[in-house]
């Protein structure tokens, strides 16, 4: 998969089949998507085309409103999307001037004139335009025009991918950890830079490493106590085991959320590294213990049940 950052400098496509779409997630609904490009590609004799927006739109037209919790990072999406088969993945700067062009303009100035399509697959609630007065009817009307095909996404797919992309944010949220990843058809993942911590749990047996996720758009699961794999490409760390903890630490009183990772049988100093860790299993709910005695008891199982959890 080629990845292009500048619209302005687009090779010139071979019978393009484009789809627009934020592709969050890149899970399973939206994997059928993109089998439908591909055996729509393979009868043009054509190339298959993504087109994406960053930042998310609804980051410019609703600013101010509440976060938008993404289940990708724009890394992590080209990630995805680049093992799935695609060939192109255009990634169009999303601004207000963008967002202010009129239907007709975002059909033949940007669609048109930029990717000169073959076909373009989409839904048939797919809007777009300024005050979003664009739809599939216009752009089954403008093909004649241009002519291009437009192919429609089935609707059973879309209300897929709907109720796909809902499930997996609350299944996350509230730590159905199992129910993410089997909507996802992969297991959910975030990296965090590796910062200093009140040491608690190194002085009880079990060090950790303290994750700041740079992101303030990537969704983090609901708090608990999660299997765990993890990377880093520096060390050459690839999928260690090791649990995790996300939550306010109550045993101690603790006020602010905190993602801590205790990897096992490593002990090297990670300060200031991107760890990438791959949640496998929701263990338990985060609690309060009667001390770090009970706690530490009760972190001997958590390893216990981890390590059986990623056999």
């Amino acid at each position: 998969m080629t990845v292009h950052n500048d619209i302005q400098n687009l090779p010139a496509f071979t019978n393009a089949i484009i789809t627009i779409g934020t592709f969050d997630g890149v899970h399973t609904g939206h994997q059928q998507i993109i089998e439908l490009m591909k055996t729509e590609a393979a009868k043009a004799n054509g190339e298959t085309v993504i087109i994406t927006f960053h930042p998310h739109p609804r980051k410019i037209i609703k600013a101010g409103d509440a976060p938008v919790l993404l289940l990708n990072t724009l890394e992590e999406k080209i990630e995805l999307l680049g093992k799935s088969g695609i060939d192109h993945l255009v990634i169009v700067p999303f601004t207000e001037t963008f967002s202010n062009q009129n239907a007709e303009e975002y059909i033949a100035d940007f669609l048109v004139k930029t990717f000169h399509p073959h076909s373009i697959i989409i839904g048939y609630d797919h809007h777009f335009g300024k005050g979003r007065t664009g739809n599939y009817q216009l752009l089954e009307e403008k093909g004649i025009e241009f002519n291009y095909h437009v192919k429609e996404i089935p609707v059973h797919m879309l209300q897929e991918i709907a109720i796909s992309s809902t499930k997996i944010r609350n299944s996350l949220l509230s730590g159905d950890i199992e129910i993410a990843n089997a909507c996802l058809g992969y297991s959910y993942f975030f990296s965090g830079k590796v910062i200093e911590g009140n040491k608690l749990g190194r002085a009880i047996g079990y060090p950790t490493a303290n994750l700041q996720i740079e992101n303030e758009d990537k969704l983090i699961p609901g708090n608990g106590v999660y299997a765990v794999e993890i990377q880093n490409s520096k060390f050459k760390i690839q999928n260690l085991k090791g649990m995790m903890n996300i939550g306010v630490r109550p045993t101690i009183n603790g006020i602010n959320r905190v993602i801590e990772v205790n990897i096992f049988d490593f002990d090297k100093t990670i300060y200031g590294e991107i760890l990438t860790v791959t949640l496998k299993k929701h263990l338990r709910s985060e609690k309060k213990f009667n001390g770090l005695n009970e706690l530490k008891s009760q972190l001997a199982k958590d390893k216990q049940d981890a390590l059986a959890a990623l056999k």
